[in-house]
């Protein structure tokens, strides 16, 4: 059964074909907190002589110097690599190892069991055709063995080892075996997977890992090893229509225009007849181009660069698809989210959107529900936490080609990242396309923009006014006011509180609902503006991320972001609301400056010091902004 074979030394072209036509199975190990997940990875490498003798070397002092198990040989350190992880005797990262045996080839991802890396385990999970799923005999089915299963089911694994490890601690008895195969399998009702496979073990004396244990005579199914060499998996995207991602356009001379990315679903041969969406253009596969030359077909998971028959325009993003079965294209989803960051999903915030090589803007709604990992319940939610899972509607700016991730998970899966950190903040799989998204559509208006802003000899504008509570926003804006209206110029102003008397007067002051109240002021301030107003808007508005939305409604130059810039302690002691005073008595949260951030513009159009100047003074300044910018023709 070990991968080392008399043939390396006998016959070693014969023996790498071999290796080269083998299957290739990736799995997952994940469950709760030391429950042996690194020490069942390391004897498989060990006992499937993957080990050079420097490294065994190496793991027997290791195991004498940071081992857990006294002066035996402690399998985990094989696996956990970082300093961290040895010294707590935990998993922190995602460890990838290969290994071999006769029969096939092995990618292996040991994720951690620690809550607070569930995204970890979720990164692990996303590309495993098997999940072993460990459970210590003594402590049974724990919240975290609940998580894994539903994030395993979520992420598409239809096949999954109940690991049931550390049965030399409870004295390999059967009816603990037995309760806890019982238990799991009402848990899993729902999950639909489409085999659990329980198996008896103690990863560290090897009971059921390659050889049947003596200890175990009431087990009669297969050893993990035997298990994993024949457990067949199916590959849907394999047998699925084409798809290739495009992840680049390959233009080495002025002759040679290929589409170059890694098949995603299907196959495809010389002569295929393909839709590029999501333009929706039709041509001819004229070649298929490797490393090693033309290619009479290519399957799912090659990566190649197509060429065409037709000069069509596919730039990278785009999907090329089997023309008698196209993906479906929308800009607005259902779908599934593992929100991954300590920082609350902030609904209406815009983040961006990664799936293949597409990337989107993407307004994430409120969650529709979240779930219960332990019942499977639907609750109520208003945003998701860390680790949390939650069914949320997007809207993208623009349309991609997608499959269901129940159907192609690479043309389903996707990730969200903060716009402005770069971090990614959650994980995402599609149900559906809204079918509203291809319900709607805009309508052509006779009078647009430009002439309503003619008529009213102007250039329409939105003045977005942002600073700390008491900084003089709606003083200096309504000063300016003042002086257009005198003008004979067209205006309206939406200040923060006023808004909120009505528009916004369900929203309170969390973080979710101050993002909610700008996205909504931006679309109202927006279509102001699309009426040839010059829009006025006041509102403390702490959030770049919001600011940055409101300004990529509008075209170039309609946006002027206007930083009434006054210290905290000077806005304070004006205090004419008293809601500085209240916020420090603790009667009113949230309230910013005191216990929620305010992030300043890093380069407004204009700032205004207002402890240099009056609110007439500011007014002026604007207006000398407004006409020699040709905002006032």
């Amino acid at each position: 059964m070990a991968h080392r074979s008399d043939m390396i030394a006998e016959d070693i072209l014969g023996y790498l074909k071999a290796h080269e036509t083998k299957s290739l199975l990736r799995f997952i190990t994940c469950g709760s907190v030391d429950d042996g997940k690194s020490t069942l990875i390391g004897r498989l490498l060990y006992e499937s002589k993957m080990i050079f003798e420097d490294q065994l070397a190496a793991l027997e002092a290791d195991s004498r110097r940071v081992g857990t198990q006294g002066q035996e040989i402690d399998f985990a350190l094989l696996v956990d690599g970082l300093a961290a992880e040895r010294e707590q005797g935990i998993t922190i990262d995602v460890a990838y190892r290969f290994f071999s045996t006769d029969r096939r080839k092995f990618i292996v991802a040991d994720t951690p069991g620690h809550e607070q890396y569930t995204r970890n385990m979720a990164t692990g999970a996303s590309t495993a055709d098997v999940a072993i799923l460990m459970i210590d005999a003594r402590k049974g089915i724990l919240t975290q063995t609940r998580r894994h299963s539903f994030i395993v089911s979520l992420l598409g694994i239809r096949h999954v080892v109940l690991a049931i490890n550390k049965l030399d601690l409870v004295g390999y008895d059967r009816a603990v075996h037995d309760g806890i195969v019982e238990a799991y399998a009402e848990f899993a009702k729902p999950l639909d997977f489409a085999s659990v496979t329980p198996i008896p073990m103690s990863a560290l004396r090897g009971d059921n890992i390659i050889e049947k244990s003596a200890r175990t005579p009431w087990y009669a199914g297969p050893t993990l090893m035997a298990y994993l060499e024949t457990v067949e998996v199916a590959d849907g995207a394999q047998d699925g229509p084409f798809r290739l991602p495009v992840q680049w356009v390959n233009r080495p001379d002025l002759d040679f225009r290929g589409f170059a990315g890694t098949i995603a679903g299907g196959s495809v041969r010389p002569g295929d007849r393909v839709k590029a969406l999501p333009s929706a253009k039709e041509s001819t596969v004229r070649a298929i181009v490797a490393m090693d030359g033309d290619l009479p077909e290519a399957v799912a998971g090659q990566s190649v660069t197509l060429t065409l028959e037709d000069e069509i325009d596919i730039s990278r993003g785009d999907v090329l698809c089997a023309l008698d079965a196209p993906a479906p294209a929308a800009d607005q989803f259902q779908a599934h989210i593992l929100w991954m960051n300590e920082q609350e999903m902030l609904p209406g915030r815009t983040y961006l959107m990664k799936t293949g090589a597409a990337t989107a803007q993407a307004t994430v709604a409120a969650p529709k529900y979240a779930i219960d990992v332990n019942t499977m319940e639907h609750l109520a939610a208003k945003t998701l936490a860390l680790n949390e899972i939650g069914v949320c509607n997007l809207n993208l700016d623009r349309t991609i080609a997608f499959d269901p991730y129940a159907e192609n998970r690479d043309m389903g899966g996707f990730i969200l990242i903060d716009r402005l950190s770069n971090e990614t903040v959650g994980v995402g799989m599609i149900d559906f396309a809204l079918r509203r998204a291809s319900n709607i559509h805009r309508q052509a208006l006779a009078v647009d923009k430009d002439a309503r802003a003619e008529l009213k000899g102007q250039r329409p504008a939105m003045l977005w006014f942002t600073g700390l509570s008491g900084s003089g926003k709606s003083t200096i804006a309504n000063a300016l006011e003042r002086e257009l209206h005198a003008m004979g110029r067209h205006t309206a102003l939406l200040d923060g509180d006023n808004v909120r008397h009505g528009l916004n007067k369900d929203l309170g002051f969390t973080d979710a609902d101050r993002v909610e109240n700008i996205r909504r002021v931006s679309e109202v301030g927006k279509l102001m503006v699309e009426a040839g107003l010059i829009v006025l808007v006041s509102f403390i508005s702490p959030f770049r991320s919001e600011r940055r939305m409101a300004r990529q409604m509008m075209a170039e130059g309609e946006f002027v972001e206007v930083h009434v810039d006054t210290p905290l302690e000077v806005a304070e002691a004006r205090d004419v609301k008293g809601l500085y005073a209240k916020a420090r008595r603790g009667e009113i949260r949230n309230f910013t400056g005191i216990d929620s951030p305010y992030e300043p513009p890093e380069a407004p159009e204009i700032r205004l010091a207002t402890t240099d100047q009056t609110p007439e003074q500011a007014a002026e300044h604007l207006l000398a902004f407004l006409r020699e910018n040709g905002y006032l023709a």
